[in-house]
């Protein structure tokens, strides 16, 4: 069954996310076709209980789903869509239409006013989830004020509401949004990690010098080694922390996950950028949709360094802090 499902979602994916149709969105163009047909596959109610309309599945199926946008780069929050209408019915609001993001980096004054900056897909979501110590809501974007990042071909935005804004959905007490934007991003990262190794791997074959392909060559094997060793690990990793019941990631393996796929993505866009030397960087050549997302997304809802932190302390926290670290003992 899970492979009947991973196998449909990467169809589909591939299908409706060519590279054409990813820089058309990064041009202010055809987003709102292409979420058309997203929203048609039913796929953004994955994690909808039944009772709502949904079709109940878990972090295990979602897995699938977001591998699958972050290994075609599409350009929409359909990942982050999944989760937050899974969210808000146990929350009791219902879902509005469009897609939805969520946003770790937020603050409100006393006004009600909210800051939220660097918000993934802010320039192309609906709706932002923000959430502190007081409680969460999720905010129309229409409402706010929206500036994008000023990165090439980045989907960040910096959003503000000046004053609480009409049409504000508020969600009773707080949501955890930084471990779930984390595990996320973690199975996005995987998933464009494994796009980066296979673009890499055909280049490197594909590429003559001196008479023969590149990737014939013993350095560039060994480069390649290397970059197929941290992509899957990135991959595991993130199907550890989307293992168990429900939508709600576990924190430690949420951390777990977006520190190592943080972790082989600083080592993988290296490697791949001094394989394909100079075309890699083109805007006409398809490997920088997947390298710039990745060097977006190593900070996104925390960067390794500051996962790390996270997970020693709670190694050093841990009845028997003992190495070599098993996982199984603070994640019990």
């Amino acid at each position: 069954m899970d492979a009947l499902l991973a196998d449909s979602i990467e169809r589909f994916v591939a299908g409706c996310c060519t590279p054409a149709v990813v820089r058309e969105v990064e041009r202010d163009q055809g987003a709102a076709a292409l979420w058309a047909e997203l929203e048609s596959s039913g796929y953004a109610d994955l994690l909808v209980d039944e009772s709502a309309g949904g079709a109940g599945l878990g972090l295990h199926e979602a897995f699938a789903l977001w591998l699958a946008c972050g290994r075609h780069a599409l350009p929409l929050p359909l990942a982050q869509t999944a989760w937050v209408r899974a969210v808000l019915p146990l929350a009791g609001v219902d879902a509005p239409s469009g897609p939805l993001t969520l946003a770790a980096q937020c603050n409100r004054d006393a006004q009600g006013a909210w800051r939220c900056q660097n918000v993934p897909f802010g320039r192309v979501a609906d709706w932002v989830l923000v959430a502190d110590a007081q409680g969460a809501a999720l905010l129309p974007v229409a409402a706010g004020e929206r500036r994008p990042s000023g990165v090439f071909g980045s989907l960040q935005a910096h959003v503000q509401w000046p004053t609480q804004p009409k049409g504000a959905l508020p969600l009773p007490g707080p949501i955890d949004l930084l471990h779930a934007g984390a595990l996320m991003t973690a199975t996005l990262m995987a998933g464009a990690l494994q796009r980066v190794l296979e673009a890499t791997l055909a280049y490197a074959n594909d590429r003559a010098q001196f008479g023969k392909s590149i990737g014939k060559f013993q350095a560039v094997q060994q480069q390649l080694s290397v970059m197929a060793e941290q992509v899957f690990a990135a991959r595991m990793a993130a199907e550890i922390g989307c293992a168990g019941e429900g939508v709600a990631p576990h924190p430690l393996r949420a951390a777990m996950a977006k520190a190592r796929a943080s972790e082989a993505a600083e080592k993988v866009v290296a490697i791949a950028h001094a394989v394909h030397g100079a075309i890699g960087v083109t805007a006409e050549y398809d490997l920088q949709l997947h390298t710039r997302r990745l060097q977006e997304w190593r900070g996104d809802f925390g960067s390794q360094g500051y996962w790390h932190v996270q997970l020693g302390r709670a190694l050093v926290a841990s009845p028997e802090p003992t190495l070599p670290f098993m996982l199984d003992d603070v994640l019990a």
